[in-house]
């Protein structure tokens, strides 16, 4: 209960019983981050399906991205803005990792995280959950949107096994404590989505998707920092929320086939 109690309270800002943190408590609760997914999926449907009851898709979706990024504190697009400003600039390595531990947000972080926000928003709009003929329509996207969260936070265990270019900060010292055992466990509900997907190939498009994206941010990332910060930590989540997003508003999955 208590690594479970740690993982909510990591990556979400639900109130939650308070518990005393020990050093490793974050690795040793990696294991369950795809769980946590999974109920933050689940409130973000409920959101969605309420506005479009009253709104059309758009501004459904809308919401449901803002309701996204404050159930998740802002965690990860802080990266996203973070490493923006550090990706982008043409300066030495150490330089770079200085400027993304800078509060303050530069143009490119800006730039970043604006067209970050617009490609997410429109993506959930037109994501197609349920194809056409092959179930209700008022399910409309509750399999991206469960799938999007709980895929993420499982290439969350993948990169953050990555060598850090910050020794001593909060990935290095959460990656210190994942073991291989969290990888397993942390597998199976994202394979448990997958199955119920009525078009598997789909669901099998976008796992593969958001596991390339981790693959290209672990490149980008040696390649400009040496190594992975917790900055990049959250890029990765964000990036491959939005691969999956993408792949399942793709108009090769709007109809059944």
């Amino acid at each position: 209960m208590k690594r479970l109690i740690s993982a909510f309270g990591f990556l979400t800002v639900l109130p939650l019983p308070t518990v005393q943190w020990e050093r490793g408590d974050l690795g040793r609760s990696a294991g369950l981050f795809p769980f946590v997914g999974l109920v933050l999926g689940a409130l973000l449907y409920a959101i969605y399906f309420a506005a479009q009851w009253v709104f059309p898709a758009s501004v459904g979706a809308v919401l449901t991205i803002a309701a996204w990024a404050w159930l998740t504190g802002g965690l990860h697009l802080d990266g996203v803005a973070d490493c923006g400003d550090g990706f982008f600039a043409a300066v030495s390595r150490e330089r770079r990792l200085e400027i993304m531990r800078d509060p303050r947000m530069g143009a490119f972080g800006g730039i970043s995280l604006v067209l970050f926000l617009l490609l997410k928003v429109t993506a959930l709009a037109e994501a197609h959950g349920q194809p056409r003929g092959l179930g209700p329509e008022w399910l409309g996207p509750v399999l991206p949107l469960l799938f999007a969260p709980v895929v993420a936070r499982f290439t969350l265990l993948l990169i953050a096994r990555q060598p850090s270019a910050r020794p001593g900060g909060l990935g290095d010292e959460f990656a210190q404590h994942l073991g291989a055992g969290a990888l397993v466990l942390g597998a199976l509900v994202p394979l448990g989505l997958a199955l119920i997907d009525p078009l598997p190939l789909r669901a099998g498009i976008a796992f593969g998707a958001a596991l390339l994206t981790t693959g290209l941010v672990i490149l980008i990332s040696r390649s400009k920092l040496g190594g992975v910060t917790g900055d990049v930590l959250g890029l990765s989540v964000e990036f491959s929320e939005l691969a999956v997003l993408l792949v399942y508003c793709s108009t090769r999955f709007a109809v059944a086939h």
